[in-house]
Protein backbone atom coordinates (compact mmCIF):
# COMPACT_ATOMS: atom_id res chain seq x y z
CA UNK A 1 0.00 0.00 0.00
CA UNK A 2 1.26 3.55 -1.01
CA UNK A 3 0.26 6.75 1.38
CA UNK A 4 0.83 10.08 0.84
CA UNK A 5 -0.02 12.49 3.57
CA UNK A 6 -0.13 15.86 3.41
CA UNK A 7 0.32 18.72 5.72
CA UNK A 8 -3.27 17.85 7.54
CA UNK A 9 -2.05 14.32 8.17
CA UNK A 10 -5.09 12.89 6.21
CA UNK A 11 -4.28 10.18 3.31
CA UNK A 12 -4.27 12.14 -0.08
CA UNK A 13 -4.04 8.97 -2.45
CA UNK A 14 -4.24 5.27 -1.42
CA UNK A 15 -3.30 2.77 -3.88
CA UNK A 16 -3.30 -1.38 -3.14
CA UNK A 17 -0.91 -2.90 -5.18
CA UNK A 18 -2.58 -6.78 -4.42
CA UNK A 19 -2.39 -9.88 -6.16
CA UNK A 20 -6.23 -9.77 -6.71
CA UNK A 21 -6.17 -6.45 -8.50
CA UNK A 22 -3.33 -7.63 -10.49
CA UNK A 23 -4.98 -11.13 -11.73
CA UNK A 24 -8.04 -8.98 -12.58
CA UNK A 25 -6.22 -8.02 -15.81
CA UNK A 26 -5.03 -11.52 -16.64
CA UNK A 27 -8.19 -13.29 -15.81
CA UNK A 28 -10.11 -11.56 -19.29
CA UNK A 29 -12.25 -9.28 -17.00
CA UNK A 30 -11.53 -5.78 -19.20
CA UNK A 31 -11.26 -7.80 -22.41
CA UNK A 32 -13.30 -6.10 -25.27
CA UNK A 33 -16.29 -8.64 -26.28
CA UNK A 34 -15.43 -10.94 -29.21
CA UNK A 35 -18.62 -9.37 -31.22
CA UNK A 36 -17.32 -5.70 -30.99
CA UNK A 37 -13.64 -7.11 -31.36
CA UNK A 38 -15.03 -9.14 -35.03
CA UNK A 39 -16.88 -5.44 -36.24
CA UNK A 40 -13.41 -3.69 -35.94
CA UNK A 41 -11.53 -6.12 -37.41
CA UNK A 42 -14.17 -6.01 -40.25
CA UNK A 43 -13.86 -2.53 -40.59
CA UNK A 44 -10.48 -2.50 -40.99
CA UNK A 45 -10.67 -4.97 -43.85
CA UNK A 46 -13.14 -3.09 -45.59
CA UNK A 47 -11.23 -0.01 -45.14
CA UNK A 48 -7.72 -1.64 -46.31
CA UNK A 49 -9.15 -4.05 -48.95
CA UNK A 50 -7.54 -3.74 -52.32
CA UNK A 51 -10.09 -2.22 -55.34
CA UNK A 52 -10.01 -4.37 -58.17
CA UNK A 53 -7.81 -2.52 -61.03
CA UNK A 54 -9.11 -1.35 -63.74
CA UNK A 55 -7.80 0.98 -66.90
CA UNK A 56 -9.58 4.10 -65.34
CA UNK A 57 -7.57 3.27 -61.95
CA UNK A 58 -4.87 2.45 -63.26
CA UNK A 59 -4.54 5.29 -65.38
CA UNK A 60 -5.52 7.86 -62.82
CA UNK A 61 -2.84 6.60 -60.22
CA UNK A 62 -0.12 7.07 -62.87
CA UNK A 63 -1.36 10.36 -63.57
CA UNK A 64 -1.23 11.28 -60.00
CA UNK A 65 1.98 9.96 -59.46
CA UNK A 66 3.90 11.23 -62.80
CA UNK A 67 2.51 14.62 -61.76
CA UNK A 68 3.78 14.07 -58.33
CA UNK A 69 7.11 13.49 -59.59
CA UNK A 70 7.05 16.66 -62.42
CA UNK A 71 5.78 19.09 -59.85
CA UNK A 72 8.79 17.76 -57.30
CA UNK A 73 11.27 18.42 -60.06
CA UNK A 74 9.68 21.49 -61.67
CA UNK A 75 10.15 23.29 -57.74
CA UNK A 76 13.65 21.83 -57.81
CA UNK A 77 15.29 23.43 -54.62
CA UNK A 78 12.40 26.13 -53.83
CA UNK A 79 10.37 23.09 -53.19
CA UNK A 80 12.47 21.90 -50.20
CA UNK A 81 10.51 24.04 -47.88
CA UNK A 82 7.15 23.03 -47.62
CA UNK A 83 5.50 22.67 -50.91
CA UNK A 84 7.61 19.05 -51.65
CA UNK A 85 5.53 17.69 -48.41
CA UNK A 86 2.24 19.00 -49.27
CA UNK A 87 2.66 17.36 -52.97
CA UNK A 88 4.02 14.02 -51.03
CA UNK A 89 0.78 13.78 -48.49
CA UNK A 90 -1.75 14.52 -51.19
CA UNK A 91 0.28 12.33 -53.55
CA UNK A 92 0.38 9.19 -50.91
CA UNK A 93 -3.24 9.46 -49.90
CA UNK A 94 -4.53 10.35 -53.44
CA UNK A 95 -2.76 6.74 -54.65
CA UNK A 96 -3.99 4.56 -51.57
CA UNK A 97 -7.53 6.03 -51.95
CA UNK A 98 -7.41 4.82 -55.53
CA UNK A 99 -5.78 1.77 -55.95
CA UNK A 100 -5.99 0.77 -51.88
CA UNK A 101 -3.54 1.30 -49.60
CA UNK A 102 0.01 -0.90 -50.11
CA UNK A 103 3.06 -1.78 -48.13
CA UNK A 104 5.27 0.11 -50.73
CA UNK A 105 3.44 3.18 -50.28
CA UNK A 106 5.03 4.05 -46.71
CA UNK A 107 8.79 3.79 -47.49
CA UNK A 108 7.80 5.78 -50.95
CA UNK A 109 6.04 8.24 -48.59
CA UNK A 110 9.35 8.77 -46.26
CA UNK A 111 11.91 8.87 -48.91
CA UNK A 112 10.23 11.22 -50.45
CA UNK A 113 11.23 13.49 -47.32
CA UNK A 114 14.91 13.31 -48.08
CA UNK A 115 15.97 16.50 -50.14
CA UNK A 116 17.53 15.00 -53.18
CA UNK A 117 15.83 11.54 -53.25
CA UNK A 118 12.38 13.69 -53.57
CA UNK A 119 14.31 14.64 -57.40
CA UNK A 120 13.99 10.91 -58.94
CA UNK A 121 10.70 9.43 -59.95
CA UNK A 122 9.64 7.28 -56.71
CA UNK A 123 6.05 7.95 -57.13
CA UNK A 124 5.62 6.36 -60.35
CA UNK A 125 8.20 3.72 -60.00
CA UNK A 126 6.19 2.94 -56.83
CA UNK A 127 2.68 3.05 -58.66
CA UNK A 128 4.19 0.45 -61.37
CA UNK A 129 5.43 -1.48 -58.59
CA UNK A 130 2.04 -1.93 -56.94
CA UNK A 131 0.02 -2.10 -59.68
CA UNK A 132 2.00 -5.03 -60.98
CA UNK A 133 1.99 -6.97 -57.95
CA UNK A 134 -1.81 -6.44 -57.76
CA UNK A 135 -2.40 -7.47 -61.57
CA UNK A 136 -0.61 -10.43 -60.64
CA UNK A 137 -2.46 -11.46 -57.58
CA UNK A 138 -5.80 -10.76 -59.60
CA UNK A 139 -4.55 -12.72 -62.33
CA UNK A 140 -3.43 -15.45 -60.38
CA UNK A 141 -6.08 -18.78 -59.92
CA UNK A 142 -9.17 -18.20 -58.15
CA UNK A 143 -9.67 -20.17 -54.46
CA UNK A 144 -11.09 -23.54 -55.20
CA UNK A 145 -15.11 -23.67 -54.11
CA UNK A 146 -17.48 -25.96 -52.57
CA UNK A 147 -20.01 -27.45 -54.08
CA UNK A 148 -22.40 -25.11 -52.43
CA UNK A 149 -20.15 -22.33 -53.58
CA UNK A 150 -18.19 -21.50 -50.30
CA UNK A 151 -14.55 -21.27 -50.53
Amino acid sequence: MIESFPANGKPAVAVMATRENRSRFSRGRFKLPAASLMKFTEKLNRMFRAPKLTRTRIVLALTVAVTADGLQLLLGPVGWAFPDQAIDVVAFVLTAWIIGFHLLLLPTFVAELFPVIDMLPTWTACVIAVITLRKRGQNAAPPPQLKDGRE
